[in-house]
């Protein structure tokens, strides 16, 4: 389950938004979700959530089993010191639940308000993904690049077991996939490319992480926008009003039709995907962001889920089932749903796939 603190509820404060979200967290276990995730944005509606490692301790305390990942934190934004020490701690008072997923960030809006020169993030992104994840694995941390310097510093408490085969990073350009691969990290894919575009470069990354590395990546992590109803018409309605919300507000919230997209360093995908919302219009757009999402009757919701992680040799889906501007009333109902119809059926099907390697006790780290 991902959990998208998502206002665009306008009968909601941001209090009852926060109020109605952690109860749908709460329900995930007993309503047999494997894992419980949250992203990080700032400063908008678009999703309320400073720093996911402190919702995933909350969540740690009220949980037993289920894995706590984040989707991602966006470590330009963070001294990676407290980021390190955070995913530790996470780690120690859940006995290892944690499944960590970075990104370097897109959102204008973000970048300016911490005062940071959007530019510089696939930079930033590589230097302090690079020493949180060594501290991650020996228990202290250092770093002497252009833009990261620290002096060695432990970790504490100190990790206990690997973060190899458990750390994944969102990649929408060739570019940074290429970055991933180098980094050791599986993929998390929010699809915003024709699908047979997704499984090629997919399978490109694949090819690259194995000839990098001498071993299979972990399999990917495959994110989906949810609706779901047992009638087919009310599921197409769902999809038209929540998923095409949720498109628009993606579009507005990264600032898609800005031009300055096209002079930021790194961001040469989006800028001509500016250029072809130009072309062929934003509605259409939005209507093609939402279309990627999965939505439909419980079977419909399953074979589409099934044909897409086998497409991508996928190891699990975040279905995220509660944005848009639900009500809290049909957020539920769907979640049930999806509990009741789906999960069960899914969870029997390709039982050999998995989100991430067992850890295993790493003899390097002092305790």
């Amino acid at each position: 389950m991902g959990v998208f603190f998502q206002g665009l509820d306008q009968n909601l404060n941001d209090q009852e938004l926060v109020t109605q979200q952690l109860s749908l967290a709460d329900n995930a276990e007993g309503l047999g979700f494997q894992s419980i995730w949250t992203a990080e944005h700032h400063f908008t509606d678009y999703h309320m959530m400073p720093n996911p490692a402190q919702f995933l301790t909350y969540m740690a305390a009220r949980t037993k089993t289920v894995r706590l990942g984040t989707m991602v934190m966006v470590v330009p934004w963070h001294d990676p010191i407290r980021v390190a020490e955070e995913l530790s701690w996470l780690d120690a008072v859940s006995g290892g639940r944690t499944v960590l997923g970075m990104g370097r960030g897109l959102g204008s809006i973000e970048f300016d308000n911490f005062r940071l020169e959007m530019g510089e993030s696939r930079q930033r992104f590589v230097e302090y993904a690079t020493a949180i994840s060594n501290s991650l694995e020996s228990g202290w941390i250092e770093s002497d690049g252009e833009l990261y310097k620290q002096p060695k510093a432990a970790i504490k408490p100190a990790p206990s077991t690997t973060f190899r085969g458990r750390t994944y990073a969102s990649a929408v350009s060739p570019e940074s996939a290429k970055i991933m691969a180098k980094l050791g990290y599986g993929l998390m894919l929010i699809a915003q490319k024709p699908w047979k575009t997704v499984v090629e470069e997919t399978q490109q990354y694949r090819d690259l992480f194995v000839e990098i590395n001498g071993h299979e990546p972990p399999q990917p992590v495959l994110v989906n926008y949810t609706t779901v109803h047992e009638d087919a018409e009310r599921a197409q309605e769902m999809h038209d009003e929540f998923t095409m919300a949720y498109a628009r507000s993606t579009v507005e919230h990264y600032e898609f039709t800005n031009p300055r997209l096209q002079t930021v360093n790194g961001y040469e995908y989006y800028a001509g995907l500016s250029k072809n919302i130009e072309k062929h219009g934003l509605e259409k757009f939005n209507k093609f962001l939402a279309d990627l999402q999965i939505s439909g009757t419980p079977e419909s919701v399953l074979e589409q889920t099934v044909e897409r992680v086998r497409a991508l040799n996928a190891g699990g889906v975040i279905n995220v089932l509660a944005y848009g501007g639900m009500s809290r009333q049909v957020a539920e109902e769907q979640t049930a749903l999806y509990a009741s119809k789906v999960l069960p059926r899914l969870r029997e099907i390709d039982t050999h796939r998995d989100i991430c390697v067992p850890s295993v006790p790493m003899a390097t780290v002092g305790g």
